[in-house]
């Protein structure tokens, strides 16, 4: 009996399982991966409006600048830091003495921040920091709040949001941000 031999068979892939464990590559790469979040400042912007002139009394300006080496003039004082801000910009919101060289009432204070091109945007956060938490301190005075517990209100509950109103009343938080000078 002759025997004959069988051709040999090449071997092959199957590339339906090639699919699968491409897709599956796929998927865990996708959820494994995370992905770039903005970050920025949470500001609120105001709305839209033709811009008009309002004479503004130099009274009410309480000016911060800061200029490309990061060094600080407050109301025409150079300072080294920042440790009184937040007292300066209260008493000068507030005016509990009737100072003639301080506001004239919480509602026409405006605290006027302005850097030049080159300002570290940590310095500006602090600075801006420093100013809010001055108002949310007077905010949460008002109502016998400390200025953490004022922020965590909860504005949906009816008598959190009756405090909330009642602080924020006749105090609006005028803070204006200039747009940066350019360095000379």
């Amino acid at each position: 009996m002759i025997r004959l031999k069988k051709p040999k068979s090449e071997p092959k892939v199957s590339a339906g399982s090639m699919a699968d464990i491409a897709f599956l590559l796929l998927i865990f790469f996708l959820v494994a991966t995370t992905l770039m979040q903005d970050k920025g400042l949470m500001l609120q912007l105001p709305p839209d409006v033709p811009p008009t002139e309002t004479p503004i009394n130099e009274r009410n300006l309480f000016k911060i600048r800061i200029n490309s080496k990061n060094q600080f003039l407050i109301e025409e004082k150079v300072v080294d830091d920042l440790h009184n801000l937040k007292e300066e910009v209260m008493d000068f919101v507030l005016n509990p003495n009737a100072n003639p060289s301080l506001s004239e009432s919480p509602d026409k204070a405006i605290i006027s921040i302005k850097t030049q091109r080159g300002t570290s945007y940590a310095n500006f956060i602090d600075v801006l920091d420093e100013v809010k938490e001055a108002y949310y301190t007077m905010y949460g005075n008002r109502v016998g709040l400390s200025s953490k517990e004022f922020r965590a209100l909860d504005k949906k509950n009816p008598s959190q949001n009756e405090l909330y109103l009642t602080a924020r009343a006749g105090l609006p938080m005028n803070i204006s941000i200039a747009e940066p000078d350019k360095i000379n």
